[in-house]
């Protein structure tokens, strides 16, 4: 057959059916292994004959017998033997796998009365990965069971040391109940929050669900996010950026998955306050906002109008920020926050903005939202919140400078210094700055102090403009004989009639 099974020999459901009330008697007077032996035997007739329901319903009831009779041990060993059986059905396989992780939510609830609950869970979960590794048609199961592993270790550094005991390494593999594969041996067991975290991750970057057809749209967008987001704790962002591009974005548009949309703009956000690029910070904080459970709740939507105009005058000048910049001042919403938005006008409008009257007008708003916030007394880490408003600085002095060079050709050092209040080493660097990335051109000529902002022509250019000029006089020239020729024939005129 296409699909690589075999055509079904015969059909066991009459013998599976007279089989069940048999096995579940013997079961309940305490012969399980009785009944496990019976459903043994005639599993392997019906697998043999290729009968995918019987071997289904033969491979459920053997799990499900051992998990009401409370014999964990002997759930994982049947579940080894019968999926490791010569010729086992796939899908087969995928039921009996997909029944015992019906189990692990109650062994999971069990685990929070008692350790042994714990172990008993962790031994479930660890024998179906060992069941679904290398397995195509097992691969749906096997990132879900990853999932909640991953889920678990996250659970364990809530509680495990910042640093690891000493003399706990020896006894590590078994004070957390986990086995290990032959893949896995060689790693140390984890034993601090940082170890169980990084665990977590590694566990899940391990799968490649963007590959996986068998997991629809939505789980598959979560389980990418979980990977984003266990990267993003350990610090990896390149590994971060690269999920975010696995990501449709268009999908996260639609109205269901508002949940995911917000979720995934916030380890975006994340990224870009990372790196700096506030311009990637801005584009996230407008996706935010174009979110309806957004825009209904007045306080998140003041927070992402707030977001968006720091952030958009925080980026560096380029074609891309300035287009940006006045689609933003031409949308009548953003006037929902005044403060930001006046100061949002402020670099749309083609005039100076003295730093001091900024810093008096707008720092005692903007220094306490999130974006400008500075580290509270006693607290430690890097202080964006002054980080930022250092910048917001240097983006003032870069509009001005802009102003500056449209309306002056030339100007003196010291008139410069003056109108950008600051000293003259530093207004230099910045107008350097400036010049390096071909937002303005200029020259200093250091001797006299002149900062000449006229741009050096070219060949081309020189030569288009004196035609223009020679174009130009010419026409004077003979506009000018025409007046002195209409002059002599009003003169004649005159002369005859007098």
């Amino acid at each position: 057959m296409s699909n690589g099974q075999r055509k079904q020999e015969r059909d066991f459901t009459p013998e599976v059916t007279a089989l069940l009330p048999e096995v579940d008697q013997l079961a309940k007077d305490g012969q399980l292994q009785a009944a496990l032996d019976k459903i043994g035997v005639l599993e392997k007739q019906t697998r043999n004959a290729a009968d995918l329901p019987s071997t289904s319903t033969l491979l459920v009831k053997a799990v499900a017998l051992c998990y009401s009779a409370g014999n964990l041990d002997l759930l994982n060993y049947q579940l080894q033997s019968l999926s490791h059986k010569h010729g086992q059905l796939k899908e087969a396989t995928v039921r009996m796998v997909d029944q015992a992780m019906t189990y692990l939510p109650e062994l999971k609830a069990s685990s929070a009365k008692s350790s042994s609950g714990k172990t008993r869970w962790l031994d479930l979960v660890e024998t179906l990965r060992d069941i679904t590794e290398g397995k195509i048609y097992l691969e749906l199961q096997r990132a879900r069971l990853t999932k909640l592993l991953a889920s678990h270790h996250e659970e364990l550094s809530l509680t495990a040391p910042e640093t690891a005991p000493t003399g706990t390494q020896a006894v590590a593999s078994t004070s957390t109940g986990l086995t290990t594969t032959d893949k896995d041996k060689a790693k140390p067991a984890p034993l601090t929050a940082k170890d169980h975290r990084d665990a977590a991750a590694d566990l899940m970057s391990d799968i490649q669900v963007e590959t996986y057809s068998s997991m629809d749209k939505r789980e598959k967008t979560d389980f990418i996010l979980e990977q984003m987001r266990l990267e993003s704790q350990r610090g990896l962002w390149p590994r971060v950026r690269v999920g975010g591009r696995k990501i449709n974005r268009a999908f996260l548009k639609e109205k269901e998955n508002t949940d995911l949309k917000l979720r995934y703009y916030e380890l975006m956000i994340q990224l870009a306050l990372h790196e700096d690029a506030y311009l990637d910070a801005c584009k996230a904080y407008q996706e935010v906002w174009d979110t309806e459970e957004v825009k209904k709740d007045e306080a998140k939507s003041q927070e992402a109008i707030e977001c968006i105009i720091s952030f958009i005058i925080l980026s560096p000048y380029d074609n891309e920020q300035s287009d940006m910049l006045h689609k933003l001042y031409a949308n009548q919403e953003l006037q929902k926050v005044p403060t930001y938005y006046e100061l949002l006008k402020s670099f749309v409008t083609k005039e100076l903005m003295r730093w001091p009257g900024i810093e008096q007008s707008y720092a005692p708003i903007l220094k306490q939202s999130m974006v400008f916030a500075p580290l509270a007394p006693g607290e430690r880490g890097e202080d964006y919140g002054m980080k930022r408003w250092k910048a917001l600085h240097d983006r003032v002095i870069e509009h001005n400078i802009r102003v500056i060079a449209s309306y002056y050709t030339q100007i003196t050092m010291t008139r410069l210094t003056d109108l950008l209040d600051l000293p003259a080493d530093q207004a230099e660097a910045t107008l350097c700055k400036l010049v390096s990335d071909k937002t303005v051109h200029a020259k200093i000529d250091r001797p006299t102090g002149i900062v000449n902002f006229t741009p050096k022509k070219g060949a081309d250019e020189l030569l288009n403009e004196w035609s223009g000029d020679l174009g130009r006089m010419l026409n004077l020239i003979e506009k000018t004989g025409h007046l002195i020729n209409k002059e002599y024939a009003i003169h004649a005129a005159r002369s005859a009639t007098a």
